[in-house]
């Protein structure tokens, strides 16, 4: 079975690092990285190639939503679910 690559894009490290712990607990899911802001999640889009990504919608430097706009230009076959609190 091939396992579903995962990046996780928010600005609040126990966000990120909670996601993390529940998403390593399925076999078919790989957590490949994590992104502070929008821009770093583009950054690291280009060099992970995740299949999925779990994107805050209001981050610094640059939101969810712009990132969103940016990635599914270049990567249109990327899913991208909009988290926010």
């Amino acid at each position: 079975m091939e396992r579903i690559k995962v990046l996780i894009a928010d600005d609040h490290r126990v966000v990120r690092e909670g996601l993390m712990a529940i998403l390593k607990t399925k076999e078919n899911i790989e957590v490949v990285g994590e992104a502070q802001d929008g821009q770093e999640a583009i950054e690291k889009v280009r060099t992970l190639e995740p299949d999925v990504i779990l994107m805050d919608v209001s981050m610094p430097r640059m939101g969810g939503v712009e990132a969103t706009r940016q990635i599914k230009r270049e990567f249109p076959h990327i899913g991208i679910i909009a988290l926010t609190m």
